[in-house]
């Protein structure tokens, strides 16, 4: 899980284009999307990030607690494949 972790860090810190993260400062259960993520992403990055996933996973996401960590989308994804 922790390739998964890695991969959709990468994957979020591309699409929203991200210049100043470092990997260590996000914890797997931090908040992604809102005034406590340490990614500082907001709902329109959310839907980025959304269709990166759906696209690069082949998958629907259908729960928008997906998005409350990092944790629990690689759990969804995980789920779903």
């Amino acid at each position: 899980m922790e390739s998964l972790h890695k991969e959709l860090i990468d994957l979020i810190v591309e699409v929203c284009e991200i210049t100043e993260f470092t990997p260590e400062k996000l914890s797997p259960d931090d908040p992604l999307v809102g005034p406590d993520s340490p990614l500082g992403l907001d709902s329109l990055d959310a839907v980025e990030v959304a269709v990166a996933v759906q696209t690069r996973y082949n998958i629907r996401i259908t729960d928008r607690q997906a998005f409350a960590s990092l944790r629990l989308l690689a759990d969804f994804i995980g789920n779903k494949n």
